[in-house]
């Protein structure tokens, strides 16, 4: 049982650290927009429209972090072995 407590801990952790380095990057993104708007308010719609896909690319990691987090949790591919060693 030990081993899908593990699993849990890996999985939360892993999706933590995921949302911290997400939400990190996002707010990087819309400082560095905000700046080039004040800067240069005639470019705020090309700056927008790079930092809209910016963000969209930020946010496939987290989505990325999501799915390794459920893979680990449901679909584990070592959970049958680890049941035959708990099983002797």
């Amino acid at each position: 049982m030990e081993f899908f407590a593990w699993c849990v801990m890996a999985a939360g952790i892993g999706m933590g650290l995921g949302a911290i380095g997400t939400g990190i990057g996002q707010g990087h993104a819309i400082q560095g927009a905000c700046e080039g708007v004040a800067r240069n308010p005639g470019a705020s719609g090309k700056i927008l429209t790079t930092m809209m896909i910016g963000l969209a690319m930020v946010e496939s990691l987290a989505i990325y972090v999501f799915v390794v987090a459920m893979i680990i949790l449901f679909a584990n591919p070592f959970t049958d072995q680890v049941l035959e060693l708990l099983a002797k």
